[in-house]
């Protein structure tokens, strides 16, 4: 039997997985589910993913990309008289406003690291990244806190239905930003 050429493979049973966890959450995933929504024979998954925690972390990292391209696709940090308050409540709000399901598979799989340490460094690397955004604008531990609200406000709009209230989110950003940068 002669195998088959298929670069894409360990990219389609990520895909797969996103979608396992989209449907029935975490505890769905599995090597048999991933590999039947992949169409991949199950020696796949296992080959490209060793234990589940390595397919959740290549998920997580792929979820994580998204929002970070919310924000950089903008470009809206640019330019010394950029309104920080103003980008992040607009764009916290673009994200919230994209697929309910996503947003809350991409929380989902941000907040298995709880109970899934080798998902920590994974999850870490989110608010790095916003932090290292944020960076040029503010004080390393304002930016952190500035990460802590984003988290906070969308947990808050996924848990409650509540509206996105971007004017709020804007006066909360204000004020943890210092008044003069």
């Amino acid at each position: 039997m002669t195998r088959r050429y298929d670069p894409e493979r360990r990219q389609r049973i990520i895909d797969a997985a996103i979608r396992v966890v989209g449907r029935g959450g975490i505890a769905g995933l599995s090597h048999r589910t991933v590999a039947a929504e992949a169409d991949v024979p199950l020696g796949s998954t296992t080959y490209h993913f060793g234990s589940l925690d390595e397919l959740l972390i290549a998920t997580l990292r792929q979820a994580n990309e998204g929002f970070a391209a919310v924000f950089l696709e903008r470009g809206s940090f640019d330019g010394p008289e950029c309104d920080i308050a103003g980008e992040l409540a607009r764009v916290t709000g673009e994200w919230l406003a994209r697929d309910r399901t996503g947003v809350e598979l991409e929380f989902e799989l941000y907040l298995a690291a709880l109970r899934r340490p080798a998902l920590r460094p994974v999850a870490a690397e989110w608010s790095a990244a916003l932090s290292a955004l944020l960076a040029p604008y503010t004080d390393p531990v304002t930016a952190r806190a500035l990460v802590a609200m984003v988290d906070g406000i969308c947990l808050q709009v996924l848990l409650t239905d509540m509206e996105y209230d971007a004017g709020y989110a804007r006066e909360m950003f204000a004020r943890l930003l210092p008044a003069v940068r």
